[in-house]
């Protein structure tokens, strides 16, 4: 990995966690030609899995700290695909599932807590496009998943 993108993670405060290992029958990602299709990833925080529901059991605050484990786990396939650096990776789109309930509006704010941590992280190769949406509910019980696609620079 760049010097400047590992100094960008100290100064945040963050780490990358090892790359998630698929849970089913899928793999983690897929490259074709420069595209990189990373598979929806679940928020693994220091206690586990961060379950709720947005509207009920979370507000839009916890489930944007959720959804920056997701862009976590999302940067660790993104630097395996590409041979450990992310200086390689731009992110081209997000689309952020939020667990919620059926008056939760608040996908977006949820969705901001990956879109923030891409643009802290990357400058503007984390800049993307994005869709944030509402799903009754979601694998494991937790508040947001979320997949990637990056090109390979």
């Amino acid at each position: 990995m760049s010097n400047a993108i590992d100094a960008r993670l100290a100064e945040l405060g963050l780490t990358l966690p090892d790359a998630p290992a698929p849970a089913a029958n899928y793999v983690p990602f897929v490259q074709t030609g420069n595209q990189i299709y990373v598979s929806g990833q679940l928020p693994t925080g220091p206690d586990g899995l961060i379950k709720g529901k947005l509207g009920s059991d979370l507000d839009a605050e916890a489930g944007a700290e959720a959804a920056k484990y997701c862009a976590l786990a999302l940067l660790s396939q993104a630097r395996k695909a590409a041979g450990g650096d992310l200086s390689r990776i731009r992110v081209v789109k997000l689309v952020g599932f939020v667990n919620s309930t059926a008056d939760f509006g608040d996908q977006p704010k949820v969705v901001n807590g990956a879109s923030d941590l891409m643009v802290a992280v990357l400058g503007d190769n984390g800049r993307h496009a994005r869709s944030a949406v509402s799903a009754a509910s979601l694998p494991f019980g937790v508040a947001v998943e979320i997949e990637g696609i990056f090109e390979l620079l």
